[in-house]
């Protein structure tokens, strides 16, 4: 199994999983051009793209994408937010499961502002979780290998910067009702069965609400997993 951080923060977010049989993206928030250059221009091997939500950190190159031939999968509502249709874009329901190669992939709604899915995506050997953008999850999982979760910011943190005013209280409050903080990442281990996941990769971190050092730390300690920082 090979993953792959392409980007991660609020300026664009884009990841690829491989098992050596599909190549499967995950969000496609950076320009096209950048990713053929990280993928060194074999995004022909790409069996589709996976859309989360409709924000531009998520689905800036997905136009791009879908022009040069990419299967794009994603709600009805991401589609009509971002104004894209036709062959390429595979309109896909919460809750109910669909096929790209060897992967079988169960869409499920999260709790952001705007419509969002997370996936699980299983080969039948490995089971990939993705969960961004979302200040909490409803769902519980077994039997995850790989773990890919928001940990946008701490509460501590937040905190600090609201007390001497560098972060603006409004968005703050968007913070915290959008994205996945450091306490609710936690939460979230604990109420499912962590036992078969090998590897976590903390994902979208905010540039300043963050420490990446301190929550890569927190979450070895809780888990006893291999727990890498998303950069890019």
């Amino acid at each position: 199994m090979e993953i792959k951080c392409l980007a991660s923060s609020s300026k664009g977010n884009c990841y690829v999983i491989d098992d050596g049989v599909s190549s499967i993206m995950l969000d496609c928030g950076i320009q096209w051009k950048k990713i053929q250059q990280l993928l060194n221009f074999k995004t022909s091997d790409l069996s589709g793209c996976l859309i989360s939500h409709s924000h531009g950190d998520h689905v800036s190159g997905v136009k791009d994408a879908i022009k040069s031939s990419i299967d794009c999968y994603m709600s009805g509502a991401t589609a009509k937010e971002i104004n894209v249709s036709g062959h390429r874009v595979k309109i896909i329901q919460p809750l109910k499961q669909f096929k790209i190669g060897s992967w079988t992939i169960l869409p499920f709604p999260l709790e952001h502002d705007v419509f969002n899915l997370g996936y699980l995506l299983s080969n039948g050997t490995e089971k990939i979780l993705y969960i961004t953008d979302t200040y909490y999850c409803r769902y519980k999982f077994d039997g995850v290998t790989h773990l890919l979760i928001e940990c946008n910011h701490s509460y501590v943190i937040l905190d600090q910067r609201a007390a001497d005013g560098s972060v603006p209280l409004p968005m703050i409050n968007r913070l915290m009702k959008s994205h996945f903080s450091l306490e609710n990442v936690k939460k979230f281990i604990l109420a499912n069965d962590m036992s078969q996941v090998r590897e976590i990769y903390l994902i979208h971190l905010s540039d300043g609400n963050s420490n990446a050092e301190q929550f890569q730390r927190e979450i070895q300690e809780l888990t006893g997993k291999i727990v890498h920082i998303a950069e890019g």
